[in-house]
């Protein structure tokens, strides 16, 4: 589980598709809400852009992606700028920037960094500075920077090769590498979610749902408390429902079996409603211990009925306790439910770029004594409409 004291602060994205010059502040929850097409989902690419190159893999993610040129803000930028902060307990945040262009159909880091300000001094601390090819890392041995003593690869961040034993900048890789980034869960009738699944320690459903019956079976075994507040979400959500069982149905592999209340035989989860198995899995997700530093979630509505959505939200409150979830999201129903702090409204401007605002510091004290959060995004109150 992540620690939730050392959390991330600022996200800064200049050149990606419509985020031209773009910041988000990363509270405990942070959920999207606009039209079509002004830029949440980018939002949740660049933070899984970042989690990958923190990976080391910068460069088949753009390749997926058809190549750096294609993902810069059309007509208005030659690079790519990423930047975000940690914030550590106790000491001034960690500063991580990455800067880089196109070359050919491959693409060329111009500047990297993670520094920190130690001192009063206006310079900053560095544990790992680049420019072009000239990589250098704050050696805690040497107690300077200094090139790499290994062959390191230009198509890859400087922060995905730290050395392990460079215990600041290999851990604020560790938690950005760890964050995940869900899509809308994929329920076809074979897809991994409704088939049986082997037997094995698992902390998450997997993004595709491919563990999703071995963590249910992992926490009933290792940590019943977890385990007993999913089923307690499951009957609140649904009246009739009973118990979770898992069934063998050949060596080391189990079924997920749905028990409710008048039935004698029980559904499986290839017999579940599509609603019903995505809210399976989201609480699932939302109740693991094993959350990662950040939690991407796209769209985590879909299929669901409209008063499962308070559940949703008060599991996403609950859960950003410990990890930080950013939530891209069309549903006015899910907003009714959220906190102005915890919402995010995204526009576009006259160009067509993205403009991102917080709720809570729009001016909504008084339209809030008399309409929900959802009414006043129908009405317009609150932009991200068009």
């Amino acid at each position: 589980m992540a620690n939730p004291s050392i959390r991330f602060g600022d996200l800064t994205v200049q050149g990606f598709r419509r985020l031209r010059d773009t910041r988000l502040n990363l509270r405990p929850l942070s959920v999207l809400i606009g039209a079509n097409g002004v830029g949440k989902t980018s939002v949740l690419d660049v933070l899984s852009l970042l989690a990958r190159s923190a990976q080391a893999n910068l460069f088949p993610t753009l390749s997926e992606l058809s190549g750096l040129g294609n993902i810069l803000t059309y007509d208005h930028a030659t690079e790519l700028a990423l930047g975000i902060t940690m914030v550590v307990p106790g000491h001034a945040p960690l500063v991580y920037s990455a800067r880089m262009q196109p070359q050919g159909l491959s693409h060329t880091i111009r500047e990297e960094s993670l520094s920190q300000q130690r001192t009063q001094s206006a310079s900053p601390f560095f544990h790992i500075r680049s420019v072009d090819r000239n990589v250098q890392y704050y050696d805690p041995i040497e107690k300077r920077l200094s090139g790499p003593t290994w062959e390191h690869n230009p198509l890859e961040t400087s922060l995905a090769q730290v050395p392990k034993m460079f215990q600041e900048p290999e851990d604020f890789r560790r938690r950005l590498a760890s964050s995940t980034f869900y899509h809308v869960l994929n329920v076809d009738p074979r897809s991994p979610v409704r088939l049986p699944q082997p037997m094995g320690p698992a902390e998450l459903p997997g993004r595709n749902g491919e563990e999703l019956v071995s963590c249910l079976f992992y926490l009933r075994e290792t940590n019943r408390d977890r385990f007993e507040a999913i089923e307690d979400s499951l009957r609140a959500a649904f009246p009739r429902f009973e118990r979770l069982d898992f069934p063998p149905v050949a060596a080391g592999t189990l079924a997920l079996a749905w028990r409710e209340k008048g039935f004698s035989k029980p559904l499986y989860s290839h017999q579940l409603s599509e609603g019903t198995l995505r809210f399976l899995w989201l609480t699932t997700l939302l109740q693991s211990p094993g959350l990662t530093a950040l939690t991407l979630l796209d769209e985590p509505e879909v299929s669901l009925h409209p008063e499962l959505l308070s559940l949703l939200a008060d599991q996403l409150r609950e859960a950003s306790r410990r990890t930080q979830i950013v939530v891209a999201t069309h549903s006015d129903t899910l907003i009714r439910f959220l906190n102005p702090e915890e919402v995010v409204v995204m526009d576009a401007d006259e160009d067509g770029m993205t403009q991102l605002t917080r709720a809570d510091e729009l001016d909504l004290d008084q339209w809030l004594k008399d309409y929900s959060l959802d009414e006043l995004w129908r009405n317009g109150r609150l932009g991200a409409r068009a």
